[in-house]
Parts: C-alpha cells; sequence; structure tokens
C-alpha cells in the first residue's frame, strides 16, 4: 500500500468507510458502509445510503426520526470496537508504550506478540512512512484477526508492517541482524524467555518495553533484565484514567475509571561489554531460581481464553471489514486520478 492510500480517509463518506454512529442516550454503533446496508434497533432503521455523500460530522435521521452523529472513528474508537482475538492493550498504555520506548519516525521496531493488532495500529501510525514494523505471533489465527483489523483501520495492509508467525526465540534472528533493532516491545506471557535474543538484537542504546498484567510477571521479568547485566536498571509504572463529569457547575470525577490494565517495564541496552555503574538497594531474599513456581499460561494470571468458534467469527469479521476499507481505498484512489 501506497504512503498517500496509508492516510486516514478525508472527505464525504463513501462505500466502504467504517462510521461510529452515536444514537439516542449516548450509544454507539460502529459499520462498514453498504448501498443496500442497514442499521436495525429498536429505535428504528438507519439506511446507509442515507450517509454516503454526505461529510464526516453529519447527524442523520432514522425511520422513527431519531437522530444518529455519524463520524469517523478515532483510532482509540476503532481499537476499543474492532474484532478481537486476543486482549487488546489499551489506548491509555499504547500512548504510554510510543512515549516511554521512545518509538519515532523512521525507527525499525519489533513487537510481540501481535494480539488483535491493536498496539500494531499505534506502532504503524508513530513509525511513520519512513520505519518498519515487524509484528511476531505464536498463533495464525490471532495473526488473521490483527491482518484484517490493520488493513480495515489503514484501508489496506501498510508497506512498512510485517507480519511473522512464530517464536519470538527463534525467528528475530533469522528476520533482524545483529543490532539492527532500535525498539522492542514485548507483550507476552514470559517476556524474559526471549531476553537474550531481543538483546543480540537491539542497537546500542535501544529500548526494550515489556507490557505484563500482574506484580508476579513484573517481578520476574525485572529481575532477569537486572541479571543478564547487559541493560540498565529497568523502570516499571502503570497508567490510570480517570475521567471528569462537566457540566455547569456540576465537576466531579467520574463515579467509573479505567485503573489497571497492565505494567510497563524498560530497560535501554547498553553497549557491547560496558558494565553499568551498581544500583545501591536492599538485599532481597526472593529467588526464583531454575524453577518456576507458577505456570505461565493465559489462566494463571487471569486472562480469559477465547473459544475456537468464536476467534473464528473474529477472523471472518476482520477479514469482512478489511475487504471494505480496500474497496472505499481503491473508490478513493479513483476519484484521485479521475481529478
Amino acid at each position: 500500500m501506497t504512503e498517500a492510500s496509508a492516510q486516514r480517509p478525508s472527505g464525504p463518506f463513501r462505500e466502504g468507510d467504517r462510521v461510529q454512529l452515536t444514537g439516542p442516550k449516548g450509544r454507539l454503533h460502529t459499520v462498514t458502509l453498504k448501498q443496500d446496508g442497514e442499521l436495525h434497533t429498536h429505535h428504528g432503521v438507519l439506511r446507509h445510503r442515507d450517509l454516503i455523500g454526505l461529510p464526516d460530522g453529519s447527524v442523520v435521521a432514522n425511520s422513527s426520526e431519531h437522530e444518529y452523529l455519524a463520524l469517523r472513528p478515532l483510532l482509540k474508537d476503532f481499537a476499543m470496537s474492532m474484532p478481537r482475538g486476543a486482549a487488546i492493550v489499551y489506548p491509555k498504555d499504547a500512548a504510554q508504550i510510543v512515549m516511554q520506548a521512545d518509538i519515532f519516525p523512521g525507527a525499525t521496531v519489533v513487537e510481540a506478540g501481535v494480539g488483535s493488532g491493536a498496539l500494531s495500529l499505534t506502532l504503524l501510525r508513530a513509525v511513520g512512512p519512513a520505519g518498519k514494523l515487524v509484528s511476531f505471533e505464536r498463533r495464525e489465527d490471532f495473526a488473521e484477526v490483527a491482518k484484517g483489523n490493520v488493513a480495515t483501520f489503514f484501508g489496506g495492509t501498510p508497506d512498512t508492517w510485517r507480519v511473522v508467525v512464530g517464536d519470538l526465540t527463534e525467528a528475530l534472528p533469522v528476520e533482524q541482524p545483529p543490532g539492527s533493532v532500535d525498539r522492542v516491545v514485548l507483550d507476552m506471557l514470559a517476556p524474559w524467555e526471549c531476553m537474550d535474543a531481543v538483546a543480540d538484537a537491539l542497537t546500542p542504546g535501544g529500548v526494550v518495553l515489556c507490557y505484563v498484567a500482574t506484580a508476579t510477571q513484573l517481578s520476574r521479568v525485572a529481575e532477569y533484565i537486572r541479571g543478564t547485566g547487559l541493560f540498565t536498571d529497568p523502570d516499571a509504572s502503570e497508567t490510570m484514567v480517570r475521567g471528569w463529569h462537566v457540566e455547569g457547575l456540576a465537576v466531579r470525577p467520574d463515579h467509573r475509571m479505567v485503573a489497571h490494565t497492565g505494567f510497563l517495564l524498560t530497560a535501554r541496552r547498553l553497549a557491547p561489554g560496558a558494565v553499568a555503574p551498581s544500583v545501591k538497594r536492599r538485599a532481597s531474599k526472593s529467588s526464583y531460581g531454575d524453577v518456576d513456581v507458577e505456570q505461565w499460561t493465559p489462566g494463571a494470571v487471569g486472562d480469559r481464553e477465547i473459544t475456537d468458534k468464536n476467534l473464528r467469527k473474529r477472523a471472518r469479521e476482520a477479514a469482512k471489514a478489511a475487504d471494505g476499507a480496500r474497496l472505499a481505498t481503491a473508490a478513493r484512489e479513483t476519484e484521485q486520478a479521475t481529478e
């Protein structure tokens, strides 16, 4: 896909565009526009053709005269509503990952695993047309969902993205020469298992960022990174977002907030042979030794397993949405060619 076609669409709504509809009581519906498509709710029927040709931000009425605001979804909106195979990295964490890992335009970035593609979308935006993102995923079915979601959002698969199905420890040395990677982002159950391969791939001064769900995972990966002697002392954090209700003089925090979703841990690759100055800390009696104290499985850390039937359904939804996005992209490029 060319750089021009990778841009998010603008202008009037076209068939194949992804549109977010906000209806009565603020309920959201996300649809892919079709000439004969319809949105059916208990409030009535909204025909897609009533939207096609209107500018972004239009308001249309359905068969019962209920009004809907139509907008192309932002990246955060799309990530929260797209078909999921695996749990996604939430927008609040994706934004912190871009900053804490210092993902810059033109960077070569490695990501593992790809999950449903939410973080891949953010990283592709950050590296820009001159960068490169290589995403590793052990499960081919998850990779297919991610490919569909990315193609849906961008209107095609970006030239800057490559998905590799396989284990990072084995595949990374084949895909990337030593010292050729600027940033590595690990979203997996046991990131310490591939830290040696990551160290070889990273350029001196490069950043590794681990996204883990539990405190036990955080402790394990931090101690492993320290034990390698190949990185700076790791830095850990979590991000919580609290919304506010603002209406006239009624200004107060929302009753609900997005609290813990995961921990972020970052460290930087030292130059070959360099030894980081020692950091004074209290001695710890904790040691994992050679034996795992936990079974590092999705169930053990609280992740919900998705059934094969549901996963196949999500993959079909993602592929269908991607086809619609490609149709819209082709129409847009045809319009540009005839202007």
